[in-house]
């Protein structure tokens, strides 16, 4: 079964909107590995629209231009892209088609197609907030950065049930920025009030 990836730069307040002026600082080798290490596996991009337009507004340029970034810009083009719009705008680029029908039912179909290994979610924080309500989501990588957004759109809601997941692998790189990659809970945590925790407050038991 193939697996469903998201990966987010967050800031440390939750916003998952990128601004340039607070992601860029803290772009360095290590979050560039870690953005290889997430392309390299995806036999397939799931975006939302305004990612998409996001991405064919910049990358066949700078395929075109031929610089240092010209490698990852083709390597975005060549891999196969599915779009959730309702819209019937040309999308363009190549390679690139859109989601037909329910959003998590494609999903599922894609899990199961023997020839898919890994679906790469970037950015499209409502498709990622539709595959984690759906249970189609395996993982979520995060890039935290180190800074108080204040400002912009935040990947979780304050509505929905609460939705428990696994660290799977954290690093904290030189910039302050913190990789979390988490998966989906196989069980919730046993449920527990104070009474049940209060052995572990500081001081309890005597020393």
């Amino acid at each position: 079964m193939a697996s469903v990836v998201s990966t987010l730069f967050v800031s440390l307040d939750g916003v998952a909107e990128i601004d340039p002026d607070w992601h860029f600082p803290y772009f360095d080798e290590h979050m560039g590995a870690a953005v290889d290490e997430d392309y390299a596996g995806a036999d397939v991009l799931l975006l939302g629209r305004r990612t998409y337009e996001s991405f064919a507004g910049a990358w066949p340029e700078r395929e075109a231009a031929g610089g240092e970034d010209a490698p990852f810009a083709a390597q975005l083009g060549d891999t196969r892209k599915l779009v959730a719009t309702h819209g019937d705008q040309d999308l363009g680029w190549r390679n690139v088609e859109r989601v037909e029908g329910d959003l998590v039912e494609a999903v599922r179909a894609l899990r199961a197609d023997s020839g898919v290994r890994t679906v790469l979610v970037p950015g499209s924080l409502s498709v990622v907030r539709q595959l984690l309500a759906g249970g189609v989501l395996d993982e979520l990588r995060l890039l935290v950065h180190p800074v108080l957004a204040q400002k912009g759109e935040k990947l979780f809601t304050d509505e929905g049930p609460v939705v428990p997941l696994t660290l799977r692998d954290s690093q904290a790189y030189p910039t302050g920025v913190v990789r979390l990659v988490y998966t989906a809970a196989t069980r919730a945590p046993a449920a527990a009030g104070y009474e049940d925790v209060t052995a572990h407050v500081p001081g309890a038991g005597g020393s």
